[in-house]
């Protein structure tokens, strides 16, 4: 069995789909609410649903699991409540890591390009840099603590899962991310724009020399993110701190005239200011740098933004059923 925190989420659903279809027996520790959230999973069930106050009465009687997928997170930048954050974010993550230590179980978890922050270090993984580092979000921060909290163990020599890996994903789309609310992906949001007829809305750059829409990001599809866990499951030797990015900055305007290209109409952009709370956090530009990923093995490419995007609207979102 498989264990898949957050399985019911974003990342999570799509990598239970593909777990489920590859036969896998998996349990889901998420809660489904009441907006809807069990369509992400509805076409691959799992075969147990664990709600998360009930994950450590679970673990204790558990049936053999070769390996826990964390996926679970506070993953609102916006979030503020810093308990609630650290006890999501940090201690379930040191429980897991312990736990999957003491038996032997293989663990990756979910961490994220935010802890890069600005980045005058190029978004390098190595986690030479790690303490150099400077979040500038309170999810962003909790995910770097646990990448820290990682690596000391580590060089103490602590007890460890026999694999284990932590990957920085960066800015992922796709399909299952519609309960997000704010949190949903700029493709997401400007294909609604262009779906209704109405012109795509970028924020103005309010950065001297960036060009309104020039703003960049390292946009992945959620099919590469799954298949770089995939290729995890698959290869138990790797062990290590990950970006996982196309390792290509793509600006805003290339999501438009992306979103436009796989609708077929031509692109109309409007800019608006950016709202005062995100300014201080906001990123002008991201990039993994995925040398190491490489270096790793892992060899499979990368769809660009063009070919993501156009499957995105072609298989899911213009079509009769959004999800996976």
């Amino acid at each position: 069995m498989i264990l898949v925190t957050g399985g019911a989420g974003f990342l999570g659903s799509n990598l239970q789909a593909a777990l489920f279809a590859r036969g896998y027996e998996t349990a889901i520790v998420d809660m489904l609410g009441s907006e809807g959230k069990w369509r992400n999973i509805a076409r691959h069930p799992p075969a147990r649903m664990v709600h998360p106050g009930d994950l450590g009465d679970w673990l204790s009687l558990h049936p053999p699991i070769e390996m826990v997928f964390h996926m679970a997170a506070e993953s609102r930048s916006t979030a503020t409540d810093g308990d609630h954050v650290w006890r999501t974010n940090v201690e379930l993550s040191l429980r897991l890591w312990e736990w999957c230590a003491q038996r032997g179980v293989r663990f990756i978890y979910a961490s994220s390009g935010s802890t890069y922050g600005h980045s005058e270090d190029g978004f390098d993984d190595d986690p030479a840099h790690l303490d150099d580092l400077e979040p500038m979000t309170l999810y962003g921060w909790s995910k770097h603590v646990f990448d820290q909290r990682v690596m000391d163990m580590l060089k103490r020599g602590a007890p460890r899962p026999p694999q284990w890996a932590g990957l920085k994903f960066f800015n992922v789309y796709g399909p299952n991310e519609y309960h997000k609310g704010a949190m949903i992906s700029v493709v997401k949001l400007k294909y609604d724009d262009i779906a209704a007829g109405r012109p795509a809305t970028l924020f103005r750059s309010g950065q001297p020399g960036l060009s309104d829409g020039a703003q960049a990001r390292d946009f992945v599809y959620v099919d590469d993110a799954v298949a770089v866990m995939l290729w995890l499951l698959d290869t138990p030797s790797v062990n290590g701190l990950f970006n996982v990015g196309s390792g290509v900055a793509r600006t805003y305007t290339d999501v438009v005239h992306a979103v436009c290209n796989a609708v077929g109409v031509e692109p109309r952009i409007e800019y608006v200011d950016m709202p005062d709370a995100l300014r201080p956090h906001y990123q002008s530009f991201t990039q993994a740098r995925i040398d190491r990923l490489r270096a790793a093995g892992y060899a499979a490419p990368f769809a660009s933004l063009e070919e993501g995007v156009a499957r995105y609207v072609r298989d899911y979102l213009s079509g009769k059923n959004p999800y996976r």
